[in-house]
């Protein structure tokens, strides 16, 4: 993937060695692996109740805003803004989210506190994308998903929470959630959000190179290390075909897989409608 090139925003703030850990001694590569149940778009409320059964409730300070200088920052950086710059020419009035970059464990603004073993998440009250990055350690050694367009992926997917805050699609869900008969009815919402935003993370692929000039763009190969990505975290997969379809919080691999490839064929977040198809 191409990205070395392409403009930065400068919006992200960096916690990171701030320590703002958890209680406990921290949280390892091994207990990261948990992160496969609840990785990417995991619902605020259940990084709060975890995170209180941890015990780790603290105060995180604010860090510095703007260009992290190392690759990794960097890559965020850039990504984000292209991301951002898709969506600004799919909706108007798009605003974009904030960007927080932490280790271990960090607090929120309004979402309780968020720890690196749930992996990225999106926190709808502040608006805010937060990400430790020892993540893309856990994609490539734990789950088998490498690659700068496996990263990108995620970068993307959390920024398609975003846009459904935006366009009131979480909320409709979340209140359909609330009103469901079982467990699994309820499930059923969450996967569609799930899915979608995978749909949106095609969508951004597919516009990249046009808003950027060709900075950004998917190079040979690129496709193939998003798709496997989206195969390492299916519900089915991870579950190792120990859990019913009715447990399911994000889909299947097979799922997953597809509804990447619809947003990158269509390049069209009218394509990412699951909310009325599934």
């Amino acid at each position: 993937m191409r990205w070395r090139g392409g403009r930065r925003g400068g919006g992200i703030e960096d916690r990171r060695g701030m320590g703002a850990g958890v209680a406990g001694g921290g949280i390892g590569v091994a207990v990261l692996g948990i992160i496969g149940y609840l990785v990417f778009g995991i619902d605020p409320q259940v990084t709060t109740q975890v995170a209180g059964q941890l015990g780790g409730m603290g105060q995180a300070e604010r860090g510095e805003v703007g260009t992290p200088e190392d690759e990794a920052g960097l890559f965020v950086d850039v990504i984000g803004t292209n991301v951002n710059d898709v969506w600004a020419t799919q909706m108007q009035g798009y605003q974009a989210p904030g960007f927080v970059l932490y280790e271990q464990g960090t607090s929120t603004d309004g979402c309780g506190y968020g720890q690196a073993a749930m992996g990225p998440f999106y926190c709808p009250a502040d608006r805010t994308v937060y990400l430790d990055l020892g993540f893309w350690q856990v994609m490539s050694e734990q789950l088998g998903a490498g690659g700068d367009f496996a990263k990108a992926y995620v970068i993307a997917h959390e920024i398609g929470h975003h846009v459904q805050t935006l366009t009131g699609a979480s909320q409709r869900a979340r209140e359909a959630q609330a009103n469901a008969r079982s467990q699994g009815e309820g499930n059923r919402y969450s996967v569609a959000l799930e899915l979608q935003a995978d749909c949106y993370a095609g969508v951004w692929a597919a516009n990249a190179a046009a808003v950027s000039g060709g900075e950004v763009a998917l190079t040979a190969g690129s496709l193939e290390e998003g798709m496997n990505a989206a195969s390492a975290i299916g519900d089915d997969r991870l579950g190792g075909g120990q859990r019913s379809p009715e447990t399911f919080t994000h889909g299947t691999s097979a799922q997953r897989m597809e509804w990447l490839r619809r947003g990158y064929d269509s390049g069209d977040p009218a394509a990412c409608d699951t909310l009325s198809v599934l």
